[in-house]
């Protein structure tokens, strides 16, 4: 198995990407520690990975607040031993329009909001990595510099900034040997509702690509997984471009 006696915290554990990258981190042998704001969610993705025969843990916790976040790995660390991997997969508060139409408090204050949390679930994990000299520092949604499709708001914008974060920090713990990874997709049809309402974007999304095929969840948890463990040693400070041809690099 890939994660055979790791540990894995995933922040947005119970979200369709968080659970995603729980299931497959548990499937590969990855004792699982989830957390979030909505326990529901959070015990049913659990639940699935314990029926499955693998170890999940749930807990609440806001990933904006720093000692929720920094008590709650530490907790983690001290149960299992040691914090191998670690996932912000938590949902970001999307302005899709033109940055033009977009009040400054408004925008200030989301890009606000992304900069905590990865800066919060980043430098918990990496004290803890730092100590033991190895670990795993994942990201999800990548940076797209051939984008020019307006209305993204502060999206895209987003993304880069936790894309030049994550630059920083493979910099910094590189020598810890300490891997900060990105994976972007593209967009997963899988991830939309399955509802009229979003036919037309979920076909545009396959459309663009080269493979004439999207990516899925599957591929999302089975790429995770491969970075997490020690078969990508080799790999850091870099986006993992899975979008089937979608995002040319």
């Amino acid at each position: 198995m890939l994660l055979e006696n790791k540990t894995a915290i995933i922040y947005g554990g119970g979200g369709t990407i968080g659970g995603t990258m729980a299931r497959a981190f548990a499937a590969e042998g990855a004792r699982v520690f989830l957390a979030g704001r909505t326990p529901d969610k959070l015990d049913a993705v659990a639940g699935e990975i314990r029926e499955a025969g693998g170890l999940a843990e749930t807990a609440r916790v806001d990933a904006l607040d720093e000692d929720a976040v920094n008590s709650w790995v530490d907790s983690v660390a001290a149960t299992a031993g040691s914090v191998d991997v670690s996932v912000n997969a938590i949902s970001m508060e999307g302005l899709f329009r033109p940055m033009i139409e977009i009040p400054v408090g408004d925008f200030a204050a989301s890009l606000e909001k992304m900069a905590r949390t990865f800066m919060l679930t980043t430098g918990a994990a990496a004290r803890h990595m730092v100590k033991q000299g190895s670990g795993v520092i994942l990201h999800f949604g990548g940076s797209d510099s051939t984008n020019h499709s307006p209305g993204l708001g502060n999206v895209q914008v987003g993304f880069d900034m936790i894309e030049a974060m994550r630059r920083q920090w493979a910099c910094e713990l590189g020598a810890h040997s300490v891997r900060v990874l990105s994976m972007k997709t593209g967009g997963i049809p899988e991830s939309f509702p399955d509802i009229p309402e979003t036919a037309q974007f979920r076909q545009q999304i396959v459309d663009s690509t080269l493979l004439k095929r999207a990516a899925t969840l599957a591929d999302v948890g089975h790429v995770a997984a491969f970075l997490a463990s020690d078969r990508a040693a080799s790999l850091t400070s870099t986006q993992v471009n899975i979008s089937a041809g979608a995002l040319v690099d």
